[in-house]
């Protein structure tokens, strides 16, 4: 086995967000080469002058240690002739008009590969529907792409693939067990367990772990909202629960609903691989969700706000991500009962975000406004704590 990861490879990592970034400083530690690929020039710009394009503690330290072998480019060809491996982690969106993800760069990206490239592995990271794997294998007339979900936290990505839970791949060849075994060697972990399926079987892991997830985040907030309308305290509720341990004493810390780049697509894509299959447990994920947001807009009604500050609209903390954010849905309800609202997030430069004015002086923010609401409670705010309404009842994500 150690023949087929000692050689050093020449990898391209398409997508330079959390999954691309941690990928590329994870592979490119000691014998790799990295090439990353992306459409964004100053991302291109960034990696080159050896700084990060996300927030990640871990990437931006290890991004600038010398033994790292990372270049960026705009170039297709440049980036896919000579590669061994060419690993795709661009995002799919979840479109609301076909009800699917769009796969569109995933698709267009392995067009591109075809063509400057006879030799190289092709290994999808990006989350995809159920079968699309095998659809594009027949689309292409090629056994040469092969799928491997990620488990990465925002925020903690490098962390997670430098200490992986698992790792799977979609495919048992020999270009499937030399990528697993390139992964699992250059972790920091000792061992690692490498579980290899069909590609449908790799795609339905991903999207099961991530509703599960959402599952599990859906079931303390609603616990919460049970606590707060029976005037129970939550934290004495789930402190209670959790040392069960077959529950855990983890994942449990109310929310405004649960957010982030993943959970709330995933969710729903699948669902909608649900279709002709009875379920009820996937659609009550998806639809509690909603309520949850709904149950908090209500609550914070119930203050009689003149004036409502947002802090920062990033899901949670270490992450400067705030894609599908449960803030965005909670600022989107609290429009329609036309109560002023600020923002205050220093990664938005301009002056106003979806109609909502941002301040960039926290003192001017805090002094602004009756009533602070906060998905996650930080030091910030310390000092105006009878201002601010929050769900994070254990200061953790």
């Amino acid at each position: 086995m150690e023949e087929l990861v000692s050689k050093k490879k020449l990898i391209t990592i398409v997508g330079a967000g959390y999954v691309g970034m941690s990928l590329s400083i994870l592979l490119g530690k000691d014998n790799n080469h990295v090439k990353i690929l992306e459409i964004d020039e100053n991302k291109v710009q960034q990696i080159n002058d050896g700084l990060s394009t996300v927030k990640d503690e871990l990437i931006e330290r290890y991004i600038s240690k010398d033994n790292l072998n990372i270049s960026a480019t705009l170039d297709p060809e440049e980036a896919f002739t000579d590669a061994d491996y060419i690993v795709i982690a661009t995002p799919t969106n979840y479109d609301e008009k076909t009800n699917k993800f769009d796969t569109e760069s995933v698709k267009s990206t392995i067009k591109k590969v075809l063509t400057f490239s006879k030799n190289a592995i092709i290994i999808i990271k990006s989350t995809i529907p159920i079968g699309y794997t095998e659809f594009l294998k027949e689309k292409f007339k090629t056994n040469r792409i092969i799928f491997s979900p990620e488990f990465l936290r925002e925020g903690n990505a490098l962390y997670d693939n430098l200490h992986p839970s698992r790792i799977i791949m979609g495919d048992n060849s020999s270009d499937a067990i030399s990528f697993a075994e390139m992964l699992k060697n250059q972790s920091l972990k000792e061992s690692t367990k490498i579980i290899y399926m069909s590609s449908k079987e790799a795609e339905a892991v991903k999207l099961f772990s991530n509703t599960y997830l959402a599952m599990r985040v859906a079931f303390f907030n609603e616990l919460d909202s049970f606590a707060m309308e029976n005037k129970l305290e939550t934290f004495n509720l789930i402190s209670g629960i959790s040392e069960d341990p077959r529950i855990g004493n983890f994942y449990n810390n109310p929310s405004f609903g649960y957010g982030g780049y993943c959970l709330p697509k995933d969710t729903r894509q699948l669902l909608a691989n649900y279709k002709n299959i009875p379920q009820n447990i996937i659609q009550a994920i998806v639809d509690s969700n909603s309520t949850r947001k709904d149950f908090i807009v209500q609550e914070i009604l119930k203050f009689k706000p003149k004036k409502i500050g947002i802090y920062q609209l990033a899901m949670k903390a270490g992450s400067d991500n705030f894609r599908s954010s449960s803030i965005l849905s909670i600022i989107k309800r609290i429009k329609k009962y036309n109560i002023p609202m600020i923002i205050y997030e220093d990664q938005i430069s301009d002056k106003s975000f979806n109609g909502v004015s941002v301040e960039k002086d926290i003192k001017i923010f805090k002094n602004s406004c009756d009533l602070i609401l906060t998905n996650r409670i930080t030091d910030d705010l310390s000092d105006v704590v009878d201002k601010v309404f929050t769900r994070d009842l254990f200061g953790y994500d």
